[in-house]
């Protein structure tokens, strides 16, 4: 008879603590309309930073200065790169290149 009054009271307390709903999820008033409005559904949700810093660095690789151009291709190639630490990049692809672009 004990054990069964235990159970009950511990049924109860589950109950109650379960089926307790606070002022707090009241107030958030997705009780009422769970759905948000197109406006406000991106305003908790931010854009990855990571995404955008790559999107900035395909815009930025595809904006690039020819001289910027002319180093990178320079720096690929061994003896333009040797011959442009004495020289300098400009002049080392004058010499290696003659200034046309080189085919792979």
């Amino acid at each position: 008879m004990r054990t069964l009054v235990v159970l009950t009271l511990l049924a109860v307390l589950v109950v109650a603590a379960t089926s307790y709903e606070s002022h707090e999820s009241m107030e958030s008033h997705e009780y009422l309309n769970p759905f948000l409005n197109r406006r406000r559904a991106n305003d908790f949700i931010q854009a990855d930073t990571r995404l955008r810093a790559i999107t900035q660095e395909r815009i930025r690789e595809r904006s690039k200065a020819p001289q910027e151009h002319q180093r990178e291709l320079c720096e690929d190639y061994y003896p333009c790169e040797m011959y442009a630490f004495r020289h300098g990049y400009a002049a080392a692809y004058k010499h290696y290149f003659g200034g046309r672009r080189r085919t792979k």
